[in-house]
């Protein structure tokens, strides 16, 4: 990959948003929207304090380790947010009550709740719209070459006291094809219990990034969720890619082979 190119706002936000390019002519990109639990010195802890940040309300851990294992394994390009999604949920269009929320999941999130209406449109400048440029340009480079948009998230194995059964999901916005593709294309060994659409859905407004830069540039889309208990080490990290990039480049060859016939 080329080197790690950053997208530095105003002073006080720092880099929102990184791209690193792939070689010549990828077919797939990679984005890693909640890659980063990193909150702006001037907006101090957001009121949540420390262990809150450390947390699944603050980013997706072990995201970031599995997406760029698979880009590296699939010469894709990768384009990751650089602070953490209680600053500005870079999965939400600007008008989404959870873009900037109040409360996340049992958490509120003071800095959040107090904000201006200047406040909110400062994030929507300063994060959103660097963030949603960054992905949009990368697309337009590599538009000739590229078919997949593939998004990396992670989930809580315990959610509001609920322990949940599912490992891995495949979840879709507007384009069910390759998430369904790859339900019917699922390795034979699979090494996760694996569900559409689990443990979120379109529905919980989860499919901003792939209905807006995947469909809307007629890419085939999926998002990827995987709990996070099983991609703590970077060896889980690197087993999980080492998973899912062959399971991706068979079912797009698939795909393929059907278009064509």
């Amino acid at each position: 990959m080329a080197q790690l190119e950053s997208h530095h706002t105003k002073p006080g936000f720092g880099p929102v948003v990184f791209a690193e390019q792939s070689g010549e002519a990828p077919s797939v990109i990679v984005v890693c929207e909640h890659a980063s639990n990193r909150v702006p010195e001037f907006l101090g802890d957001m009121g949540v304090g420390a262990e809150a940040l450390r947390s699944h309300i603050a980013w997706d851990p072990g995201a970031l380790s599995v997406a760029r294992n698979m880009a590296r394994q699939m010469s894709a390009s990768l384009v990751f947010g650089g602070v953490s999604r209680l600053v500005y949920d870079c999965n939400r269009p600007p008008e989404a009550v959870d873009a900037m929320p109040a409360r996340s999941e049992d958490v509120d999130v003071p800095v959040n709740a107090a904000m201006s209406s200047v406040d909110r449109v400062e994030r929507v400048e300063q994060v959103y719209l660097p963030f949603s440029k960054t992905l949009s340009d990368e697309v337009k480079r590599n538009r000739t070459s590229l078919q997949l948009m593939v998004t990396v998230h992670s989930f809580t194995p315990v959610f509001k006291g609920q322990k949940r059964q599912v490992e891995l999901g495949l979840l879709h916005g507007a384009d069910s094809r390759f998430a369904a593709a790859m339900i019917a294309h699922a390795p034979a060994k699979l090494p996760y219990v694996t569900r559409l659409n689990e443990p979120y859905s379109a529905a919980d407004g989860v499919a901003h990034t792939l209905d807006v830069q995947g469909l809307r540039n007629g890419l085939l889309n999926v998002m990827i969720e995987i709990r996070n208990d099983l991609i703590q080490t970077p060896t889980q990290q690197q087993a999980a890619a080492d998973c899912l990039v062959p399971w991706i480049k068979t079912t797009l060859t698939a795909l393929n082979a059907e278009d064509a016939s």
